[in-house]
């Protein structure tokens, strides 16, 4: 029996794999505890309508992510760090801090744990801090510290 997969099933296959099935196995196991249906004609056709819309969808958002991107690049973040005497400073910034300032001062609301910096931002400049987007982009974010 041809069985079209809802969630991956180990030994199995994946999500939205076609596979062909012992046919006890398929009914008593796969389609009683709702891992898969039968591939009917209707079934089949429903299975190809959604793989396309989850392509365009999947396109949309890497376009809409290379526009963020784009956007990013020629932005500025501002953050103030504390500094004593000679200009020392006190302690780091962190992607926490970061990704607050750029809510607060871009509007864009980005996760801090895809943000990251070869250095360490622990003294006063500016610096570039690379932020992934999506998998298949990455922005370059201008980070300026200064004494706050």
């Amino acid at each position: 029996m041809k069985v079209i997969l809802l969630e991956d099933v180990k030994k199995v296959g994946k999500k939205g794999d076609v596979v062909e099935l012992n046919d006890a196995y398929a009914r008593n196991v796969i389609i009683s505890k709702k891992l898969g249906l039968e591939a009917t004609n209707k079934n089949l056709n429903d299975l190809k309508l959604k793989n396309k819309h989850d392509e365009k969808v999947a396109e949309e958002n890497l376009e809409n992510a290379k526009k963020l991107a784009k956007e990013l690049e020629t932005k500025k973040v501002e953050v103030k760090l504390k500094t004593g005497k000679d200009g020392r400073t006190f302690g780091s910034v962190s992607t926490k801090e970061i990704a607050k300032a750029i809510k607060d001062q871009l509007g864009y609301e980005l996760d801090k744990k895809k943000m990251s910096c070869d250095v360490p931002i622990n003294s006063l400049g500016t610096y570039n801090l690379e932020i992934k987007v999506h998998p298949k982009v990455v922005a370059t974010l201008a980070v300026h510290v200064s004494e706050g």
